[in-house]
């Protein structure tokens, strides 16, 4: 692809040979001749200056390098868009295996992909244009809407919903048990029926491994364009909003209640009945105990302002020096006062 066909395609201003060819991409210190990098943080600004790479993504302010530039307002989401050219999503045919089971009640919309040994239980109703590809189980009475993405053992469980433009990653589990159980007279702990479903709404991703509990009694949500990293466990009855962000290992206790365009970094833990409100960033490791205002940045655990934590964490180190110069002093005073 030329530089200049790639700018139209992305609606970017080129500066550089038109007829230059742009053959991939690559990071900006890997990137050689042909390829297309970008930079997105002004703190890498200075290996645009060093970079070999065919042609770089920048804002439209960048100063002028060496290498041809494209000038676009988001570079970063422009090498998003530039990686999905050279390297399209694989496609699936239509149709049906014929090692798929398919319950004679269950609704699957056409232009559907369905792969080998995926079990479609009753009464499900599942959109155009889906595709599910082997091993994945989707429950009795689950609804889901179209351009639904279903990757190998994903599970979809009994009576829940799902949006339109959901992606499912590898052994993703919507549903499953919330974890309740009371205890009986005997001290033995009783399993407590988790009768409400989880709701997926529309452009959510959720990615591998992760678990989505159901509610026992209510329900379950997760917010529109909410997206789900790896190995996140979301308790029963909680709630995501929308655009909302859970990195890694996050895992929220039962009925935790996030606000949109939240981000909880990685290996985040929130008690259960806590509520998130809008905007929050809670920084990586950090253990939340109680609510959070809209637009609080916090970390540490226990979780507190993240300021408060940055100053915190620099006195740290510091801490067995001044412990000395405290007990130096204690002793001058406490020998001062003898003497007087």
């Amino acid at each position: 692809m030329k530089l200049a066909e790639l700018a139209q395609t992305l609606g970017a201003e080129y500066r550089g040979a038109p007829d230059l060819e742009i053959t991939g991409v690559a990071g900006i210190e890997e990137a050689g001749p042909g390829q297309v990098t970008f930079v997105a943080n002004p703190k890498y600004a200075g290996l645009a200056k060093k970079t070999v790479a065919g042609a770089v993504l920048v804002a439209p302010d960048f100063p002028d390098i060496k290498a041809a530039t494209l000038r676009i307002n988001n570079p970063y989401l422009a090498f998003a868009r530039t990686i999905e050219i050279f390297h399209p999503a694989p496609t699936y045919p239509t149709g049906i295996h014929p090692t798929a089971v398919i319950h004679p009640t269950a609704k699957v919309g056409h232009g559907a992909s369905i792969g080998a040994y995926v079990v479609i239980d009753e009464h499900c109703v599942i959109g155009d244009h889906a595709t599910i590809l082997p091993h994945v189980v989707i429950y009795p009475h689950v609804r889901i809407g179209d351009h639904f993405f279903a990757h190998a053992h994903a599970v979809v469980r009994e009576n829940c919903r799902i949006g339109s433009h959901v992606i499912l990653q590898n052994g993703v589990v919507v549903g499953s048990d919330g974890y309740g159980f009371a205890k009986d007279d005997s001290g033995k702990w009783h399993k407590i029926v988790q009768s409400g479903p989880t709701i997926i709404e529309d452009e959510v991703e959720i990615q591998a491994n992760s678990c989505i509990d159901r509610a026992s009694v209510g329900e379950t949500r997760i917010g529109r364009g909410a997206k789900i990293d790896n190995l996140v466990q979301v308790g029963h009855g909680s709630s995501i909003g929308e655009n909302t962000l859970l990195c890694a290992q996050v895992g929220l206790a039962g009925s935790t209640h996030i606000g949109d365009d939240a981000i909880l970094a990685g290996q985040v833990g929130v008690a259960g009945h806590c509520h998130i409100g809008d905007r929050v960033i809670v920084t990586a490791q950090s253990g939340v105990g109680g609510n959070i205002e809209a637009g609080k940045i916090i970390s540490g655990s226990p979780a507190y302002d993240n300021r408060q934590w940055l100053r915190v964490c620099a006195i740290m180190p510091r801490l067995p020096e001044l412990l000395k110069q405290f007990e130096r002093k204690r002793k001058t005073e406490t020998n001062s006062s003898i003497e007087t």
